[in-house]
């Protein structure tokens, strides 16, 4: 009992003890027997042990509770740094010291400060995942996004929040270059159908209503879809584009044509100015707004339908004007044609309706360009032809010069006719080679066509083989009158060493001399120049042969050799020929 009464915490005069005494007393009192006595206070000391043992037991359940309470915030701490990524936490003690009570004191602000760190991460995760799924919602093309995002609490770190910043940024950017290319788009849209003549807010709508800036919306699409149906659209109208260009340029070369036919005064030409203008641009190089527009074209295919049907009424002129330029063609390359025979037939075909005016027209457009390439294909042999003509002419020009016995008198213009004569010489000295040279590329241009080449319907190698033997021929007359005039003057010597006088020289007459080279003029047809070969009535005909039947109009020729040259220098008369 003594023992229960310093265990008593009860301050004051009712103690154990006390009512102990206070119950012996009522014992006595009654006469309680010592067993009784004995059954009472051992029924008090169960009782008390009773309520100890109830105290103990709740005491280890609050502690147990204590105990389960720290080791969950130890957990929640945790579980709550490994969602954040953190593996340590300014506050958290670093061993467990003291009672659980202040252990639980301790840990009790750093839950708190963490669990407001987590929801300030997960507002941030919420965040950046919302702008993420927008983003992507805008360029799947759902612009509603779908339902909310889901924050993985299990995973809060900063590191898994860079990630999805960097996944944001990249989505950020991609979403600019795609506004961006969608702006281009729209723009080279609007460019387009300035061009074209068409609408372009009804063109764009059509691909997406946000796209059209009159409706005032602020978001622009910038999908899969959108970005695809812009480019088809651009793709379409460049297509279209270039096939109107192609369209308006072979009108405005018709238009071109057929004003160079008709000879179309400029007045009326610059009324489709607009058309012609563009006639040779590329198709991005066609800006002006409705430069390309429908009604322009097809006011230039009236135009054209108008021009072609008074073109057919004026065929026979048009026709004539296209065979005057191709005997042109033929008379510069000293070609010979049957004019009048084309011209009827010509007139044939118009009157009778065998062809249509486009066809025939065409026909004589490629008679045309084949004749141009026939004529490129002669140019280099009639280029020489003319300097060996020229030659020629200048041999003749110095064989009257050198029968002229007052040539080198003081007359007036002296000088230069001398002068001339010396050029002349040289040129009459390179004959012979300019003769070899155009044998050689005439035969060459023979092989390569597989026929003759004929000057004016005359073959130009019988020409010139009829020169080289009518040279040849002159060379040997020269030798033989210098023979003859050496035999002379040592006859008049021998006569003065006899006589003791010495008489005048007789001087050969003057006779009519082979010539080769020189050419006639053409009559008033505008007919060119042809040469003419002479060996007394001989002549050369179309197929190149001899002909003694067909007189030539005689030409004047001379042939000076490096050894007459010197002679003419000195002023030696020029040795007359003989019939």
């Amino acid at each position: 009992m003594a023992a229960v009464e310093a265990q008593n915490p009860l301050v004051g005069d009712t103690t154990c003890g006390s009512l102990l005494q206070q119950l012996q007393q009522i014992w006595d009192e009654v006469g309680e027997s010592d067993e009784e006595r004995d059954k009472m206070l051992l029924q008090l000391e169960q009782e008390c042990l009773d309520v100890y043992k109830r105290k103990v037991d709740l005491a280890a359940r609050s502690r147990a509770q204590l105990l389960q309470a720290l080791a969950d915030a130890k957990v929640e701490l945790s579980g709550l740094l490994s969602a954040l990524g953190e593996k340590t936490f300014v506050g958290i003690p670093e061993k467990a010291s003291g009672t659980i009570n202040e252990q639980l004191a301790a840990i009790a602000p750093v839950l708190e400060q963490l669990w407001k760190q987590k929801e300030e991460r997960i507002k941030e995760f919420y965040d950046v995942q919302s702008q993420i799924q927008k983003i992507c919602g805008e360029i799947v093309g759902t612009s509603e996004q779908a339902g909310s995002p889901v924050v993985d609490e299990a995973d809060l770190s900063l590191k898994k929040l860079d990630e999805f910043q960097s996944q944001l940024q990249e989505l950020l950017k991609e979403k600019s270059d795609r506004l961006h290319k969608v702006l281009e788009f729209v723009s080279t849209v609007h460019d387009l159908c300035a061009v074209l003549g068409m609408d372009f807010f009804s063109t764009v709508t059509e691909v997406h209503p946000s796209l059209n800036d009159s409706t005032g919306m602020q978001y622009k699409s910038i999908s899969n879809d959108t970005l695809s149906r812009l480019a088809k659209t651009v793709s379409a109208l460049k297509e279209d584009k270039k096939q109107r260009l192609q369209k308006l340029q072979e009108l405005a070369t018709q238009l071109i044509d057929l004003w160079n036919l008709m000879d179309t005064p400029e007045e009326e030409r610059s009324l489709f100015d607009h058309v012609t203008c563009n006639i040779s641009a590329s198709v991005d190089e066609v800006t002006v707004p409705g430069a390309l527009a429908l009604d322009l074209i097809e006011q230039a295919e009236v135009e054209v339908e108008r021009l072609d049907q008074l073109k057919a009424s004026r065929m026979k002129e048009i026709a004539f004007k296209k065979q005057a330029e191709l005997e042109e063609i033929f008379a510069l390359a000293h070609i010979e044609i049957d004019s009048q025979a084309a011209r009827e037939k010509i007139m044939d075909m118009i009157d009778s309706g065998s062809v249509e005016p486009s066809e025939l027209l065409a026909d004589m457009d490629n008679q045309i360009v084949k004749a141009k390439e026939e004529a490129l294909s002669r140019k280099e042999i009639l280029d020489k032809v003319e300097k060996w003509m020229s030659a020629c002419e200048e041999e003749s020009w110095l064989e009257d010069y050198n029968r002229d016995e007052n040539r080198y008198n003081a007359s007036r213009g002296a000088h230069l006719n001398l002068k001339r004569a010396e050029k002349a010489r040289i040129l009459v000295n390179k004959i012979p080679a300019l003769v070899d040279t155009l044998v050689a590329k005439t035969r060459a241009w023979e092989e390569d066509h597989g026929e003759s080449f004929a000057y004016d319907g005359v073959p130009l190698l019988a020409m010139l083989d009829e020169y080289a033997m009518l040279r040849q021929e002159r060379e040997e007359e020269k030798r033989r009158l210098r023979d003859q005039k050496k035999f002379h003057e040592q006859l008049n010597t021998e006569q003065e060493a006899i006589f003791g006088a010495r008489p005048s020289p007789g001087r050969p007459s003057l006779g009519s001399k082979k010539v080769v080279g020189p050419r006639t003029n053409g009559g008033a047809n505008g007919t060119p120049r042809r040469l003419s070969l002479q060996s007394g009535t001989r002549s050369i005909n179309k197929d190149g042969k001899r002909d003694n039947t067909r007189p030539v109009a005689p030409v004047n020729y001379v042939a000076i050799s490096k050894e007459d040259s010197a002679s003419h220098v000195s002023g030696s008369d020029a040795v007359p020929t003989s019939p």
